[in-house]
């Protein structure tokens, strides 16, 4: 009988472009019967916190690769990283990403975990960054367990790890 495959990612970043990696991957990892367990620590407790999931953002600042033609202009250059620092740019960066989400039929991040639970993922949250930021069980989507780095590192032995 073949080892049964398992991958681990670690999400450390909550902004939209940040979820979607780990859910995506996630998703078809579990489609080739591979057991899947996701670790989210700092930023990225914002993809499973129920107030911030569906609502995290696209800042365009800092993303070397943002291109005008993702943003609907007829020209597809590379964006000057100083026009993301204008007022309402991350709104609209975020809102045509959404739209490309939406028109892909992928689904929305809360809709995603959902998905990934009801199929067999297990989602971690980081309890030392929980701690530090204030927050308790109450404010994950249910299904996700809070553990120590030195639990998630013994759960995920042995265990393809993508950091994110």
């Amino acid at each position: 009988m073949a080892e049964e495959r398992h991958m681990a990612f670690i999400c450390s970043k909550g902004n939209l472009d940040m979820a979607y990696p780990a859910l995506i991957m996630g998703w078809a990892a579990l489609g080739q019967g591979v057991d899947v367990t996701i670790f989210f620590t700092f930023w990225g407790l914002d993809i499973i916190n129920k107030k911030h999931m569906d609502r995290l953002k696209l800042p365009p600042v800092g993303i070397a690769g943002m291109r005008t033609g993702m943003m609907g202009f007829p020209v597809d250059v590379g964006m000057p990283q100083i026009l993301g620092v204008l007022p309402g740019m991350t709104a609209v960066a975020t809102a045509i990403m959404r739209k490309k989400i939406a028109d892909l039929d992928v689904p929305p991040v809360s809709e995603f975990l959902e998905m990934l639970l009801d199929a067999g993922a297990k989602l971690y949250a980081c309890k030392m960054t929980v701690d530090m930021m204030g927050l308790s069980q109450e404010d994950f989507v249910d299904g996700v367990e809070i553990v120590t780095a030195g639990d998630f590192i013994e759960l995920t032995e042995g265990a393809q790890i993508v950091f994110i």
